[in-house]
């Protein structure tokens, strides 16, 4: 089931990323406006694009949340990796995705702190910036 939904969700997000599917919703938001004086603009005429809506939102955010997973998941395989192949970089930083956000933030202050306070950051990152 999993390779089922895997396949299936990794395709349809391929498609509505496509312009023609853009191009798709356009056309069917506008044959609906078209239609409003044919239906009088009942109802039932604005029920049918709110539910239509609601349901492609619906759907569509488990599609990209599916995604924005895998995707997360392939870079921190590949982060990993790279951490484990490289003689001088310290392993502990393999799996820290599973910390908590506090957790995360403290490391996030050593390593900054590692590579020279405030001042000596803004200045590397003056550089960076110039060498644009």
């Amino acid at each position: 089931m999993d390779r089922i939904f895997t396949a299936l969700a990794h395709r349809v997000a391929s498609w509505t990323g496509q312009p023609i599917a853009f191009i798709l919703a356009i056309l069917v938001i506008l044959t609906w406006i078209v239609t409003g004086p044919v239906f009088q603009y009942s109802d039932t005429w604005q029920l049918i694009i709110n539910t239509g809506t609601t349901i492609v939102t619906f759907l569509m955010v488990f599609l990209i949340q599916n995604a924005q997973n895998r995707d997360s998941a392939a870079l921190q395989a590949k982060m990993d990796e790279l951490i484990r192949a490289i003689k001088t970089a310290r392993n502990e930083f393999i799996g820290i995705e599973h910390l908590t956000e506090t957790e995360l933030e403290k490391i996030k202050a050593v390593l900054e702190k590692e590579c020279g306070g405030d001042e000596t950051h803004r200045q590397s990152i003056a550089r960076l910036i110039a060498r644009r």
